[in-house]
């Protein structure tokens, strides 16, 4: 899992990258409104490449003996691991739901679906995540002390076994786990059947004589439809062994594959880790897939640093 997620880090950082100041320049044909939610995505992914990627699992794991190591940075890591991956699931369930407004409810859209509204829903939830993960910086405690510095985070037992500590994963495990996935399971389902009948219905009306002419509305709708799908589907899917596996062995074992790596808990939970951190590298080639201005934007933001070396290299040319 190290090698594939370290492999894939630089390239992930620098699509997400690239695909939040494509979309900040505001040439890919997109409302101010889907923009601010895309951009928010790619900022989740870029966190989560980041911290729980970068910083989590390549040099913590590498470096044991940096300050990295000491307890109180350790315990900050792992609670910026456990929002990051908040924000990244809870902004892809909030652009979920802006598609839905806009799709089934024509009258309610032009108050929920502006700019404004779309970043009072990014700031709040990003707030909430940050508070809500308070009390894991608590549940860690140091695994050694040396010249009375703190070393190292372990889980502790006496406050994951708790009634607190229960509990707490369980209103986790809801949250992070089977809450969004029923949100964006239910509201896809109530966009599709409203597709479905509006196309029926608009069908009707058109009639047979303008079976061939193009409609521009049907189309437009055609391509959110597309990208709504493509980028929830691959969430659901990439998401769905580590959801199962936290489900039936965190919950119920907090110490399940200490020692043995040929657990089948352990492959289950690690091969599911892996999966939900690719979740965070593909979404820039789903934007470049779905999207064919921001696919040209994308190019020319490629390009862009190339034909400013040309350029200096002719101007430098010209000199001499």
């Amino acid at each position: 899992m190290k090698i594939i997620t370290s492999t894939l880090t630089l390239p992930s950082i620098s699509a997400n990258l690239m695909t939040i100041v494509t979309l900040l320049r505001g040439n890919c044909g997109l409302s101010k409104c889907i923009s601010i939610y895309m951009v928010a995505m790619a900022t989740g992914d870029l966190l989560v490449m980041i911290i729980n990627v970068m910083v989590y699992y390549i040099f913590s794991h590498h470096f044991p003996h940096s300050f990295l190591s000491h307890t109180p940075v350790c315990k900050f890591i792992l609670y910026l691991t456990i929002v990051s991956l908040d924000l990244s699931v809870w902004f892809i369930v909030s652009f979920t739901f802006d598609r839905f407004i806009i799709i089934c409810y024509l009258r309610f859209k032009t108050k929920y679906c502006t700019e404004r509204t779309a970043t009072l829903v990014i700031t709040m939830f990003s707030i909430l995540s940050f508070i809500k993960n308070i009390p894991v910086i608590f549940a860690y405690e140091p695994v050694q002390i040396i010249n009375k510095l703190w070393w190292g985070c372990q889980a502790n037992l006496a406050v994951f076994t708790s009634p607190f500590g229960v509990g707490y994963s369980l209103f986790h495990c809801i949250w992070r786990v089977w809450l969004p996935f029923t949100l964006i399971v239910l509201f896809n389902s109530l966009t599709v059947r409203r597709v479905l009948v509006a196309s029926r219905a608009r069908r009707r009306l058109r009639g047979h004589s303008s079976e061939n002419q193009s409609d521009s509305e049907m189309e437009n709708r055609r391509k959110s439809i597309i990208l709504l799908f493509t980028i929830s589907g691959s969430f659901i899917l990439l998401w769905l062994t580590d959801n199962v596996s936290f489900l039936t062995t965190r919950l119920t074992n907090t110490t399940y594959y200490r020692g043995d790596r040929t657990a089948p808990a352990y492959i289950a939970t690690e091969t599911g880790v892996m999966m939900k951190l690719l979740n965070s590298c593909i979404n820039t080639f789903i934007y470049a897939a779905t999207q064919r201005k921001f696919r040209d934007e994308l190019e020319k933001a490629l390009i862009c640093p190339w034909t400013l070396i040309e350029g200096l290299f002719k101007n430098e040319a010209k000199v001499i």
